[in-house]
C-alpha cells in the first residue's frame, strides 16, 4: 500500500508540473512573450539570472539551462563549476515593468542542479526545500508572512543613490507628507500583476520608510515572494528616479528597516499552533516550537541578520528587538504573539532583516522551532513589561539573553550551534560563514567618516 501511495504522489506532482508548463506556454503566446528570465540567489541573498528567448523554455525544462557555478559566490569551485539551472514553472510571472503593450518579459525562479541531475546543497532554495522535508516527515506544512521594509532616496543630479528622504512623513502619514504614495501604489500594481495578494502598505515611522504586507504562504512560496518583492520595489522605484534600499540601517540614529516574519504550522488543514482555551490562544506545539527558537536566536541571527549593518539597527531604543524573550504586548521582545485564535494563531519573530537571504532566513528559523518540538523546549514566561527599562541585574533576574551584538559575535554563535549548522548543511554553512568572517575583517580594517571627522584634526 505505501509503495503506491508514493507512486500515486509522484504522478500527481508530475501531472501537476506538467499542467504549470502547459500554463507557462499558453501566456507566453497570449502575452507575446520575448524573454524569460531565469531568477536564482547565491548564498549572500544577491538575485541572479540569465535571459533567454522564449523559443528556448521548452529546452530550459527538457534539459536546464548550464551555466558557471565558479562564477557565483559561495557556489562551487572552478573545476567542478558546470551547473544547471531546472525552472519552477509555478514561478512564471510577467514582468509588468517590462511589458509595453506589444511584447511583454516573464521570470521564472529556478532550482541549481548539479551534472548528474542531483539538487546542489548549495542553492539556498534547495537549503529550504530540505528543512521543509523534515518538517513534512513530522506531518507539518509551514507558512511564513513577513513584513519587509525599505526606504526611498533622491537621487543625485549624477543619477547616484544618496541617503536623502524622498519624504518628510512618519507613520501612517498622508500626503503631502508622504510624497511616496503614488510610488506604493505603482508597486502594488506591479506585485499585483504577478500575482500577490498585498494586505496593506503605509509609511513607515522614519522619514523616506515603508512597508508593504502581502499575505502569507507556504514558506518556500513567501521566500521567492520575498525575493521578487526586493526586484519589483527597485524597479518601480527606478522608474520614478529614486532607489529603493532593503539596507537594514542606512541612516543613523532612525529606525531601520526590519522584516517581521509571521509563521505557524498546520497539520491536515488545522492550525497545529491553535488552542483556544491557552490565555495566548497558543498550543503546547507553538510553545515548544517558540522556545526552539528562543534557545536557538544567537546563531539564527547570524542568518536573519547577515550583514555588519544590521547591527546598527538591532540596538536598544529603535523598536528592533535584542532581547531573547517572548511577549503577548511588548515589542521590545524577540517574538510577540498578536491576538489571533484559531487558523489565525501564529506568533511574530522581529528580528529578522530584509538583507537576509529568506531561504536561509527561514531554513534556520524552522529547523530551530523544529528541535524545539523534538526537544520539548520551553520559551520561558512572557515579558510584558518593557524590557528597554530593565538594567543588566532585572534582566538577569529574569533570565533574559541578549542577541549577538555584531556580526562577527553572530557568525561564533552560529559556528557553536549544531542545530543550525545542519539547517544549512556543510556546504552553505562553510561558504556562508566564510564570507561573513570576510566582510567583518573588510570592515575592522576600513576607515569610516565618522572616524575622520572625529579624529583627524583631534590627533
Amino acid at each position: 500500500m505505501s509503495i503506491y501511495m508514493v507512486g500515486t504522489e509522484h504522478q500527481l506532482e508530475d501531472k501537476s508540473r506538467s499542467a504549470a508548463i502547459d500554463r507557462v506556454f499558453d501566456t507566453i503566446a497570449q502575452e507575446n512573450v520575448e524573454f524569460v528570465r531565469l531568477q536564482f540567489t547565491d548564498i549572500t541573498g544577491t538575485v541572479k539570472n540569465v535571459s533567454i528567448p522564449s523559443s528556448q523554455v521548452e529546452k530550459a525544462f527538457d534539459e536546464g539551462i548550464w551555466f558557471d557555478g565558479s562564477s557565483i559566490e559561495g557556489f562551487v569551485r572552478i573545476q567542478e563549476s558546470d551547473m544547471r539551472l531546472e525552472p519552477d514553472p509555478s514561478t512564471f510571472a510577467i514582468l509588468p515593468w517590462r511589458s509595453n503593450g506589444e511584447y511583454a518579459s516573464a521570470r521564472m525562479i529556478c532550482d541549481v542542479v548539479n551534472t548528474d541531475g542531483s539538487p546542489f546543497a548549495g542553492g539556498p532554495r534547495q537549503v529550504l526545500k530540505r528543512v521543509l522535508e523534515e518538517a513534512k516527515a513530522m506531518g507539518y506544512e509551514v507558512n511564513m508572512g513577513p513584513e519587509p521594509e525599505f526606504f526611498l532616496f533622491e537621487k543625485d543630479e549624477r543619477g547616484r543613490p544618496t541617503t536623502t528622504p524622498h519624504d518628510r512623513g512618519g507613520y501612517f502619514d498622508l500626503a503631502p507628507k508622504d510624497l511616496a504614495t503614488d510610488v506604493r501604489r505603482e508597486i502594488i500594481f506591479a506585485l499585483e500583476e504577478m500575482g500577490f495578494e498585498v494586505e496593506a502598505s503605509h509609511h513607515e515611522v522614519a522619514e523616506g520608510q515603508h512597508e508593504i504586507n502581502f499575505k502569507y504562504a507556504e514558506a518556500l512560496r513567501t521566500a521567492d515572494n520575498i525575493a521578487t518583492f526586493r526586484a519589483v520595489v527597485r524597479a518601480v522605484a527606478e522608474r520614478s528616479n529614486l532607489h529603493a534600499t532593503f539596507m537594514p540601517k542606512p541612516i543613523a540614529e532612525i529606525n531601520g528597516s526590519g522584516m517581521h516574519s509571521h509563521i505557524s504550522l498546520f497539520e491536515d488543514g488545522e492550525n497545529v499552533f491553535s488552542d483556544e482555551s491557552d490565555e495566548f490562544n497558543l498550543s503546547q506545539e507553538a510553545y515548544h516550537f517558540m522556545g526552539g527558537v528562543l534557545e536557538h536566536a544567537p546563531a539564527i541571527t547570524a542568518v536573519a541578520n547577515p550583514t555588519v549593518n544590521s547591527y546598527k539597527r538591532l540596538v536598544p531604543g529603535y523598536e528592533a528587538p535584542v532581547y531573547i524573550a517572548w511577549s503577548d504586548v511588548n515589542r521590545s521582545a524577540l517574538i510577540r504573539v498578536p491576538d489571533a485564535a484559531g487558523t489565525s494563531a501564529r506568533f511574530e519573530i522581529r528580528s529578522p532583516d530584509p538583507s537576509c537571504n529568506p531561504y536561509l532566513a527561514f531554513a534556520a528559523i524552522l529547523k530551530a522551532g523544529l528541535d524545539g518540538l523534538e526537544q520539548e523546549t520551553h520559551p520561558g514566561d512572557p515579558v510584558r513589561e518593557d524590557i528597554y527599562e530593565f538594567d543588566e541585574s532585572t534582566r538577569d533576574e529574569y533570565g533574559i539573553d541578549l542577541l549577538p551584538a555584531s556580526l562577527d559575535r553572530a557568525v561564533d554563535a552560529l559556528e557553536a550551534d549544531s542545530v543550525i549548522l545542519d539547517a544549512l548543511g556543510d556546504h552553505v554553512a562553510e561558504k556562508f560563514i566564510q564570507a561573513k568572517r570576510t566582510d567583518v575583517q573588510e570592515f575592522r580594517i576600513s576607515v569610516s567618516d565618522w572616524e575622520l571627522e572625529k579624529y583627524l584634526e583631534k590627533f
